[in-house]
């Protein structure tokens, strides 16, 4: 259902990631729509954002934080549903020694554990026909299949080993498969079906983005030289891999959360060569006893238990 479709009240939008990157480019769109009122979380303050736009303290590496903002977001609604929840904000890769306020890694953490708990959060308060968006990516499977997850090692993502898969870009790749199968997890619960309620797990493509302000220069620099050398190169064989302009890959996340792009079966949209298409995930993508897994872990990380959340649906006899 498109904004037009519910023209009768202003329209809700709660968006992380939207001061840096593609979501920027997203978030001045978004901000164009008419009676539209846009919640974004961000860390710091001073952030520039469009006018109109009401930000929210929210540090994505803190579960606490992440709690903080779920709260003062439902006390400003008053009662308002949300009709898009847009989880864009992440980390491009970190080393082992760097981890969350919980103590997790902290690509996991950001990338994974906090949008995980945002959304059980605030799940409940997403208005009939809503949208729930999360950003995934291509490198959930990636071309160089030593970076691809080859399990669900959740231990080392939580907790990454020096050189281990849960750091650099081996623990990115499996923070985007964590965010691809936690997409198709909600997408099938009884509570969001019943609402008609749309999932959508969106990869932008390659924008050459570095993990926003907070990477370095190094890694700036780094992550330059492959987008200007090994990518290209890539792109030659797989075209997943050209990249997208941030003002092209924001005008798409925008159009995805309007309800403008929607994938006509399933839950992923993926820009190849600059257009939507909409592919399977991958084999481990789409294992429904790892997602399960993920789902019901996920949840003790952070603190949740049945009481206080939904209960997935064990499919045992999935392969």
């Amino acid at each position: 259902m498109s904004f037009d479709d519910r023209a009768f009240r202003q329209k809700v939008i709660v968006m992380t990631g939207g001061t840096s990157g593609f979501g920027a480019k997203a978030l001045e769109l978004l901000a164009q729509e008419r009676d539209t009122r846009i919640i974004l979380g961000a860390r710091g303050e001073g952030r520039a954002v469009p006018a109109g736009v009401e930000v929210l303290p929210l540090d994505l590496a803190s579960l606490q934080s992440t709690r903080a903002f779920a709260a003062e977001v439902q006390r400003r609604l008053a009662g308002d549903g949300i009709d898009v929840l847009l989880l864009n904000a992440g980390l491009h890769g970190s080393k082992a020694g760097q981890v969350s306020a919980e103590g997790y890694g902290l690509t996991f953490a950001v990338n994974h554990l906090a949008h995980y708990l945002l959304t059980r959060l605030l799940l409940p308060r997403l208005a009939l026909c809503g949208r729930l968006v999360i950003t995934s990516s291509n490198m959930h499977n990636p071309p160089l299949k030593r970076l691809a997850p080859k399990e669900l090692d959740l231990s080392e993502w939580a907790h990454p080993t020096p050189g281990g898969g849960g750091t650099g870009t081996r623990g990115y790749c499996a923070s985007k498969l964590c965010n691809l199968m936690t997409a198709q997890t909600l997408a099938r619960q009884p509570d969001v079906e019943q609402r008609r309620i749309d999932v959508i797990a969106f990869n932008p493509g390659l924008t050459g983005g570095a993990g926003g302000g907070d990477a370095s220069p190094l890694r700036r620099l780094a992550i330059k030289g492959l987008t200007r050398t090994l990518f290209p190169a890539i792109g030659l064989f797989v075209p997943e891999f050209n990249m997208n302009t941030p003002e092209h890959s924001g005008r798409m996340l925008a159009d995805v959360a309007t309800g403008r792009l929607s994938p006509p079966e399933g839950v992923y949209v993926s820009l190849v060569n600059g257009l939507p298409t909409f592919p399977a995930p991958s084999t481990l993508a789409r294992n429904l006893k790892a997602q399960n897994r993920l789902w019901n872990e996920s949840a003790e990380m952070v603190g949740l238990d049945d009481a206080q959340g939904m209960v997935v649906p064990r499919k045992e006899n999935s392969r």
